[in-house]
């Protein structure tokens, strides 16, 4: 399901742009302001709204960390503010003073692009505030951009319909035609990305007028998109399907946003509002393991997986007498009070009582394994389901204790990027946690 949770409605004209970090809203419009809010009650924060730009700002956009917010405007510059006061960092002036349609940190934080109206890309030093690098695509105004996972790459798309691929040097590796009547936006999947090859996949329908925004889930998962027909439609990546039509929104949806590792979409429209949508992922998630791959939580355990979880439930003691009865997981999950007391010869009720509890909680487990957990309930790093979920300068989620110990061992790299994480600081994910309790209520029944 999904519910419509709280509609902003401080623009005094169109939403243009809307996009979210670990802590804070930021929209932006044709009133010439951005506008920031706070997750925990969608209050604008003091500073707010931050205004500078002469004309109409088209895109919004948070670094990494969310430290930064980069906004662009009609005025011809991309402008950088610091989230936590408001002040204007720096000012940069597209070098041909053409309208900046679209701006985009890299994955790293190290490099902004700008795009414009009159073709011209910029990639600017995000650090020095420095022209880097640019160039221009052969035809039309940029309205699009998206930097690769691994910022290795990033692509533009024009009016024209041209999808163009550029490397960190602002080299162009590739071009072609996309959409016939021009492309409006593009985003990348989470899902690692090799190469820069344009090829065509598939085509999602749905919307009955152009497409104005789209957006990925954090996990690529789902795809949400914004139409001239007024309607927001959410979509599984996996199976295309369409999983939810929003039609809340009385003109033009201009833009869509997914917060990173929580269960929030943002849309804005040209009615002056950015309504704020709950998922709730029991139902929304299709990106689940095999009931075959699920088992194999438990059934596939070795005997000495079998001796790590008897310490784990504080019953060590036994660990001898399951290694000398070759107890694996499919064996454990298969003893009754009879095998335990005839064949493993454990004399102690209470000792029998607890090693049964423990197994029929396990049982209860794989069970509801078998039901399919969300993935975003998942460690990436343990590959279990999170008991106290934290959040990364990556912006992914991780089992606390896992994480902790990854940055201990691997010198603070990303364990999804394989990048440095700008970093160590662990941000407890309070939203996921109620998630995931909510869903252990329901299918531990």
């Amino acid at each position: 399901m999904v519910k419509l949770i709280h509609t902003l409605a401080d623009h005094g004209d169109d939403v243009n742009c809307c996009a979210f970090s670990f802590s804070l809203l930021a929209t932006c419009s044709l009133d010439k302001t951005i506008r920031l809010y706070s997750l925990r009650d969608f209050t604008e924060l003091p500073h707010s709204p931050l205004k500078f730009h002469t004309y109409a700002v088209h895109c919004c956009c948070f670094s990494p960390s969310g430290h930064i917010l980069a906004s662009c405007s009609t005025d011809g510059t991309t402008v950088l503010w610091n989230t936590e006061n408001g002040q204007m960092l720096a000012v940069m002036e597209q070098p041909s003073g053409s309208p900046v349609r679209v701006c985009q940190f890299s994955p790293d934080s190290t490099c902004l692009a700008s795009g414009a109206a009159d073709g011209t890309v910029v990639l600017w030093n995000a650090q020095s505030y420095k022209l880097y690098r640019c160039g221009s695509v052969k035809d039309g105004s940029l309205a699009a951009c998206a930097f690769s996972p691994n910022g290795s790459f990033f692509v533009t798309g024009s009016s024209c319909g041209d999808l163009t691929v550029w490397d960190d040097k602002m080299r162009c590796l590739h071009s072609e035609k996309a959409h016939d009547l021009g492309i409006t936006c593009c985003d990348f999947s989470s899902q690692p990305v090799s190469g820069f090859e344009l090829k065509y996949k598939s085509t999602l329908s749905g919307h009955c007028a152009p497409v104005l925004a789209c957006a990925f889930s954090h996990d690529g998962q789902m795809l949400v998109s914004g139409s001239v027909d007024k309607s927001v439609i959410v979509y599984d990546t996996n199976t295309e399907n369409i999983l939810h039509t929003l039609t809340q929104h009385t003109r033009y949806v201009t833009t869509c946003a997914f917060a990173p590792n929580t269960l929030l979409l943002a849309t804005g429209s040209m009615d002056k509002t950015v309504n704020i949508w709950q998922f709730d992922l029991e139902t929304l998630c299709q990106a689940r393991r095999t009931e075959h791959q699920l088992k194999q939580f438990t059934e596939d355990w070795s005997e000495e997986d079998v001796s790590t979880w008897l310490c784990a439930q504080d019953l060590k003691d036994l660990v001898g007498i399951f290694k000398m009865n070759n107890i694996d997981g499919k064996e454990l999950l298969n003893l009754t009070k009879e095998s335990l007391a005839d064949d493993l010869k454990i004399e102690s009720l209470g000792l029998r009582s607890k090693v049964l509890r423990k197994i029929e909680e396990l049982r209860t487990k794989v069970k509801s394994l078998s039901s399919g957990i969300p993935d975003e309930f998942i460690c990436p790093i343990t590959r279990e389901l999170m008991k106290d979920p934290v959040i990364a300068s990556d912006g992914y989620s991780y089992e606390k204790e896992a994480m902790e110990n990854w940055i201990s061992k691997k010198k603070r790299t990303s364990p999804m990027t394989n990048l440095v994480l700008p970093s160590a600081v662990l941000t407890p994910n309070r939203t996921l946690k109620m998630a995931i309790n909510r869903w252990l209520e329901t299918h531990q029944k």
